[in-house]
């Protein structure tokens, strides 16, 4: 029997939004930071760090998987 191991899913949605996020960051307009997010791109960052757990989750889950 198959189980699902939860790191796949996980890193699925983590890398979806972070990738979401870094492209919002990157084509938003930089005045929308500057007042209201003491000038920092808090889309790009925290886009960042999704995407980044998401690969990590991805690659956890990959090296788990019996051969």
């Amino acid at each position: 029997m198959h189980q699902l191991d939860v790191r796949l899913p996980m890193g699925l949605l983590f890398l979806t939004l972070g990738i979401i996020l870094v492209v919002f960051g990157v084509i938003s307009d930089p005045a929308i930071y500057a007042q209201h997010s003491l000038g920092q791109n808090v889309n790009l960052t925290w886009g960042a760090l999704f995407a980044l757990f998401g690969v990590t989750m991805l690659w956890l889950a990959r090296r788990a998987r019996p051969s």
